[in-house]
């Protein structure tokens, strides 16, 4: 398992031109299975739209990848949406755009970059996030140790999840997985060696992406 990029949750945003309405809807999709039907569930939301473009990128390398142009010319609107998720370095996502024609043609360049735009705003619109794989770590120090520790956790880039207090204090950090060994490695150094460790479960962090 590895950090990746994805939308911050499920939207949509609608852009004009020509008298086209263009709309683009996003999900999370874990699955082929989960973009199908995110995909039917649009068609049958928008059965009256001329087309339901869609592109959808699956798996921790992207492995599965899909675009359609649902009628349009032939790579003229699922492969511009495509092209903009693996741009963004999108994992898991899928994209449907719905076109209701407004009665002007725009061409293959207007196709292209019409479906492009409404993705990329509809990206911008909705967010991105960066799922971060963190372990949950636990140090227990005595007293007198804990308060000069504290005051360094909470000035550090590491989380504390929850602090108990009982014959010892114990800090419950939340670490990137890549970090555990360098934090613990400061910890010592930190405390002196005078800290215990226990390592918990694993759990994805989401941080707004740059």
């Amino acid at each position: 398992m590895k950090n990746f990029r994805t939308i911050k949750e499920q939207g949509s945003h609608e852009i004009i031109i020509k008298k086209s309405r263009f709309i683009c809807s996003l999900k999370r999709t874990e699955s082929e299975e989960e973009a199908q039907a995110f995909i039917e569930g649009i068609k049958k939301e928008h059965w009256k739209a001329n087309h339901n473009c869609s592109a959808y990128l699956i798996g921790d390398t992207n492995q599965i990848q899909r675009a359609s142009d649902d009628g349009e010319p032939s790579g003229t609107a699922g492969v511009p949406i495509l092209e903009v998720l693996k741009k963004r370095e999108l994992q898991n996502v899928t994209a449907v755009v719905t076109r209701y024609f407004g009665g002007t043609k725009l061409g293959a360049g207007g196709l292209i970059r019409a479906y492009g735009q409404v993705t990329s705003e509809a990206l911008n619109h909705i967010g991105i996030v960066l799922k971060q794989l963190h372990q949950f770590i636990s140090l227990t120090v005595s007293y007198p140790v804990s308060g000069k520790l504290q005051n360094i956790l909470e000035e550090s880039p590491y989380t504390i999840h929850s602090t108990d207090y009982t014959a010892d204090v114990t800090f419950h950090c939340l670490v990137p997985a890549e970090e555990t060994e360098h934090f613990k490695e400061k910890a010592v150094d930190w405390t002196n060696d005078a800290v215990k460790f226990e390592d918990g479960a694993m759990a994805w962090i989401e941080v707004p992406a740059d």
